[in-house]
């Protein structure tokens, strides 16, 4: 889900730029500064994180997380999804609650320092800017463009899908408590998804089928979602329409969080316009690829948690390293 953020909030401001009057592109481009971008050699990170927001339990734990490479020397577009139950020893939590306890300490800009340094912890790799984006703005994205096209691998239900709003609902007495949550069935093929839709099926993961009840199951079909995302938005009846990159620029100036300045908001532009034939590479951090469960223990504080093969980061650094061509 999260990189459709990165991917939106560069498209639109390349959009708005190649589509206004010369005069109009000037002016907003002189409001800023000019300011780059931090890289290594040729290479710009980012991390962009999904979160409930309000009226959604565990509003400000990272639903998703993705690290975002972009390599200006190979052209390439790298995505690796990180599992929100990845241990992190200097924590001593999981990896998605590091930007809830940042924040508790230094609010956005806590929660965004922190969360880098337990990501680089993880994968050894720099973090250089952090993306946030909360579910609402997730299902009015994908409504701005019309709705996504999504093949969906196979036919699975989750009967606990959790409804906003409702997690303390007493349910008349119900001591099932099913009123708190919805019923999900997904069919194999081809199916048209709004916001609402799309938000679902990339959140499920109760289904009691053995590889979408997972994590890395959830993860598969968020690449689904993004690759579909930006078919529908490089289309020619999107382009043909250039007020739908205005509405989403709109859209995310208001709710995107990040530690991204407006002055590098045109050096943001112009390194999209180099990506421009691209398409994203995406990897997993995987069980039981690179990742494995390990018995429930005091050294993990009693949680169910995933942590490196053997014990061992460098299986992880080395997955990253390597789906980033830089072993």
């Amino acid at each position: 889900m999260s990189i459709l953020v990165f991917t939106l909030f560069l498209l639109v401001i390349l959009g708005f730029l190649l589509r206004q009057p010369i005069g109009k592109t000037q002016s907003f481009v002189s409001q800023f500064t000019g300011s780059g971008l931090t890289d290594h050699l040729g290479v710009v990170n980012f991390l962009i994180l999904g979160i409930g927001g309000e009226n959604h339990e565990g509003s400000d734990l990272t639903d998703s997380m993705i690290f975002t490479s972009l390599n200006t020397n190979t052209k390439n577009v790298t995505l690796v999804t990180i599992p929100r139950d990845v241990w992190v020893y200097s924590l001593r939590a999981k990896i998605n609650t590091a930007y809830h306890y940042g924040f508790e300490k230094g609010a956005t800009e806590g929660g965004i320092l922190l969360a880098k340094s337990a990501v680089s912890e993880i994968i050894n790799q720099p973090v250089d800017y952090v993306v946030i984006l909360d579910f609402s703005t997730f299902e009015s994205a994908i409504d701005l463009i019309g709705g996504v096209d999504i093949n969906i691998d196979r036919t699975f239900t989750d009967e606990d899908y959790p409804i906003a709003g409702k997690e303390t609902d007493l349910c008349n007495g119900d001591s099932k408590y099913r009123c708190r949550f919805e019923k999900l069935v997904f069919t194999q093929g081809l199916a048209h998804m709004d916001g609402v839709t799309a938000l679902k099926f990339v959140r499920s993961r109760y289904s009691l089928d053995e590889i979408e009840g997972t994590d890395f199951g959830r993860s598969k079909r968020q690449e689904k979602v993004i690759s579909a995302f930006i078919t529908k938005l490089l289309s020619p009846d999107t382009i043909r329409r250039p007020q739908k990159y205005l509405d989403l620029f709109n859209l995310f100036s208001k709710s995107l969080l990040t530690d991204l300045k407006p002055s590098q908001y045109f050096s943001l532009g112009k390194l999209l316009f180099k990506f421009r034939n691209s398409h994203p590479r995406t990897f997993s951090i995987s069980q039981p690829g690179e990742l494995y469960n390990p018995p429930i223990s005091p050294r993990h504080d009693n949680q169910w948690v995933l942590v490196p093969k053997g014990d061992n980061p460098r299986v992880i650094y080395d997955f990253v390293s390597t789906a980033l061509g830089t072993p």
